[in-house]
C-alpha cells in the first residue's frame, strides 16, 4: 500500500474574508503516540513529518500538537520544564522548523498546546522557589502558603485536584525557619508535580509575553489553550464549600467556585490576546488565533464571557462530544454553539475526540449511549455497560457526517479516521495517566485513548508505529498496543472502499464543496419525530439515531433540497428518502 500522494489543501472555497480559523479543519497530534522514527518507542516530530502524507490525505488545513516542550513527563507534556525548547525525545527546534516547513509546503499551518495554568515542578521557577525563603520574590511567582494548625501540618485550605488527592503538597524542609510551622504548602489543581501559576504576578505576565512572541516568530498560528477553566484564583483562597456525597472524586474541583471560572482568569485571557493583536498587527500577512478548552457544555454564558472580542477566538464546543445517542439530545447539543453564532458570530470549534475523553467508537457502542441525559462518555465518570464496537462505529460514522457538515472548525483526534476504539486491557504497571496513579486505581484515567498509532499490520515494528534502528530492532512502544491493532491500521483499510479512512477522506472534500461554501449559521429543522435535521444554506443533513429505517416526506417543505451528495453509509445512499438506522445523509440542491 502506498500513501496518498501529497497536494496542497491552500483550494478551500469558503469566503474570502472569512479568517481560516473560523471553519478550519484540524487535526490533533498526540506527539508521543503519533510515529516513531528512532525505533525508541515514543512518537517524534521526525515521525509526524514521515507521516504528513496521511494527514493532508484527510484535508486538514493544521494540525494541533499537544504539548512538544521539555517536561519530565509526569503528565506527559502538560507539565512543563522550558516553554522554549522541544523535548529531547520528541527531536529539537531544528526537527521543530524542518516539521513546520514541510507541513506549510502542503498548506498545512501548526498550533502549538500552551499550558497557562501551571508549569512543572522542574522548571527553573520552582526549583528556585524550592531554594528561596518563604514569602520570597521567588515563591511568589506561585501559591505557596503557611498550613493551618499549631505546627502547619494542615494544607492552608480543603481544595481537592482535578487528578485526585488534595490540591496541597507540603515541602519536607525550608531554607529558614517558619514561624515554627515547618515547611510551607504549594497548590496544584492538577498532580503535585504541576504547581499553578499566580497570573498576577509580573513575572508570570512577562513569561507569556515572550513564549508568544517565540512561537510566532518561528511561525505558529496559534494555541489551543488548556485547562482555561481553573485559572485564576480568589485572593484569599478561601475553603471550598461542601459538596455533596453524589459528587464524584474527580469532579470536586470543578465545583469550587474559588478556583474555577475566575473573573482573574479573564483578566490572564485579556493580557493574551493583547499580546496576539498586538504581533499580528505588526505582521499583516498572518491570521493568529487562540481557541480556549474548558468544559462548559450548556452553560452559553460561560462561552459567550470566554469569547468576548478581548478574549478567545474561539473556544471549543464538547456539546455534541458529551452527548448521548437519541435525537433531542442531539438537538440540545447543537442549540447553544449555534445560537450564541448568531448572536455572537463567534464560531464554535466542535470536537467529537480528544486525548482526554474515551474514544466514540466505544462511547457511543455502549448498551446505554441512546438513553437520554445518561453520561456514557467522560472517561473519568464511565458508564460500566457493555459494548457493541460495530455498533459504535456504526454511529460514530452517523455522528462524524452530522459534525463535519457544522459551521465553525472541526477538530479531529489523530486515529478517529481509523475507528479505533478504546483499549482498556493496559496492566497497572504499564499505565501512565497520573489520575490512575491519584487515585489508587479507582479511576483507569486516559491512557485508553493514547495507545500508539497502528500504521501497518507488522506487529515486529509495533504496527509500523516505530521504525527500526540500524540492526532492525525496535523499542517496546510507551503503552502497549492491543493484538487486533494491525488489522485496524492504515495500510490494513486504505484500499477498503467503505472504509471508517475512506469515509473521512471523503467528507474532507464534501465538507470543502457543500459545507464551507455555505454561510457560518445553521438551523435545526423538523421533518419527522425520528430524526435530526440541520439546515445550513443549501444543506440539509439529516441523522437517523434510531435503530430503524426512517421514511422521509420528500413532499415536506424542507426537503425542497432532495440530491443526495454523501452518506455515511454510501452502499445505502439512494435518492427514495430512506434514512438507514444509525446513519447520516447530507442532501444538496
Amino acid at each position: 500500500m502506498s500513501e496518498p500522494s501529497a497536494t496542497s489543501n491552500d483550494h478551500r472555497t469558503r469566503p474570502s474574508a472569512r479568517p481560516w480559523w473560523k471553519d478550519a479543519l484540524v487535526y490533533q497530534v498526540y506527539v508521543r503516540s503519533f510515529a516513531d522514527s528512532n525505533g525508541d518507542g515514543v512518537g517524534d516530530l521526525a515521525g509526524i513529518r514521515s507521516r504528513l502524507d496521511h494527514i493532508a490525505s484527510l484535508g486538514v488545513e493544521a494540525i494541533w500538537l499537544n504539548p512538544c516542550y521539555p517536561s519530565p513527563q509526569h503528565d506527559h507534556g502538560y507539565d512543563v520544564a522550558n516553554y522554549f525548547d522541544i523535548h529531547d525525545e520528541y527531536g529539537t527546534l531544528d526537527d521543530f522548523d524542518a516539521l513546520l516547513a514541510d507541513a506549510r509546503d502542503l498548506g498545512i499551518k501548526i498550533l502549538m498546546d500552551l499550558v497557562p495554568s501551571h508549569c512543572s515542578i522542574e522548571h527553573r521557577w520552582f526549583i528556585a522557589a524550592l531554594a528561596s525563603d518563604p514569602n520570597s520574590p521567588e515563591r511568589a511567582r506561585f501559591y505557596f502558603r503557611d498550613g493551618k494548625g499549631d505546627a502547619g501540618n494542615e494544607p492552608p485550605n480543603n481544595w481537592q485536584s482535578a487528578f485526585g488527592g488534595p490540591a496541597w503538597t507540603r515541602l519536607d524542609t525550608d531554607p529558614t525557619a517558619n514561624n515554627g510551622k515547618g515547611g510551607q504548602w504549594y497548590l496544584h489543581t492538577f498532580a503535585r508535580e504541576q504547581p499553578d501559576l499566580d497570573h498576577t504576578h509580573a513575572d508570570v505576565n512577562q513569561l507569556f509575553d515572550e513564549i508568544f512572541k517565540f512561537w510566532f516568530d518561528r511561525g505558529v498560528e496559534g494555541f489551543r489553550v488548556d485547562a482555561v477553566a481553573g485559572t485564576g484564583k480568589h485572593p484569599d483562597l478561601p475553603d471550598q464549600p461542601p459538596v455533596g456525597p453524589e459528587v464524584g472524586v474527580l469532579d470536586i474541583t470543578w465545583m469550587n467556585e474559588y478556583t474555577v471560572f475566575r473573573p482573574e482568569g479573564h483578566d490572564v485571557w485579556r493580557r493574551f490576546r493583547t499580546t496576539i493583536d498586538n504581533y499580528e498587527s505588526s505582521h499583516p500577512d498572518r491570521e493568529l488565533m487562540m481557541v480556549a478548552e474548558a468544559y462548559a457544555v450548556r452553560r452559553p454564558e460561560l462561552v459567550k464571557a470566554f469569547t468576548e472580542p478581548d478574549q478567545f477566538h474561539q473556544m471549543f464546543s464538547f456539546d455534541l462530544m458529551l452527548t448521548p445517542w437519541e435525537k433531542h439530545s442531539i438537538e440540545r447539543a447543537m442549540l447553544d454553539p449555534i445560537a450564541i453564532l448568531a448572536e455572537t458570530g463567534v464560531p464554535p470549534a466542535w470536537t467529537l475526540n480528544n486525548h482526554d475523553i474515551q474514544r466514540i467508537v466505544t462511547r457511543l457502542g455502549r448498551a446505554d449511549a441512546h438513553l437520554p441525559e445518561v453520561w456514557t462518555n467522560n472517561n473519568l465518570a464511565l458508564s460500566r455497560a457493555d459494548v457493541d464496537l460495530a455498533l459504535g462505529e456504526r454511529r460514530a460514522r452517523a455522528m462524524t457526517a452530522l459534525i463535519f457538515a457544522l459551521p465553525g472548525s472541526l477538530y479531529l483526534y489523530q486515529g478517529e479516521e481509523l475507528g479505533l476504539p478504546e483499549v482498556f486491557d493496559i496492566p497497572a504497571n504499564r499505565r501512565e495517566d497520573p489520575v490512575f496513579e491519584r487515585t489508587g486505581g479507582a479511576e483507569i484515567g486516559r491512557d485508553g485513548c493514547r495507545v500508539p498509532m497502528p500504521w501497518t499490520n507488522d506487529a515486529s515494528s509495533s504496527y509500523g508505529f516505530s521504525t527500526p534502528r540500524a540492526d532492525g530492532t525496535v523499542g517496546e512502544p510507551w503503552l502497549p498496543q492491543p493484538a487486533e491493532w494491525g488489522e485496524r491500521s492504515v495500510s490494513e483499510i486504505d484500499d477498503i472502499e467503505n472504509s471508517t479512512l475512506h469515509m473521512y477522506r471523503s467528507l474532507g472534500e464534501v465538507r470543502d464543496e457543500f459545507a464551507v461554501s455555505q454561510p457560518l449559521e445553521a438551523q435545526t429543522i423538523d421533518i419527522g419525530p425520528e430524526v435530526v435535521a440541520v439546515r445550513r444554506g443549501e444543506l440539509v443533513v439529516v441523522v437517523n439515531p434510531t435503530d430503524q429505517p426512517v421514511q422521509l416526506d420528500l413532499d415536506h417543505p424542507e426537503m425542497a433540497i432532495t440530491q443526495p451528495v454523501f452518506a455515511s453509509e454510501p452502499a445505502e445512499m439512494h435518492t427514495t428518502g430512506v434514512i438507514p438506522a444509525n446513519s447520516t445523509i447530507w442532501f444538496s440542491s
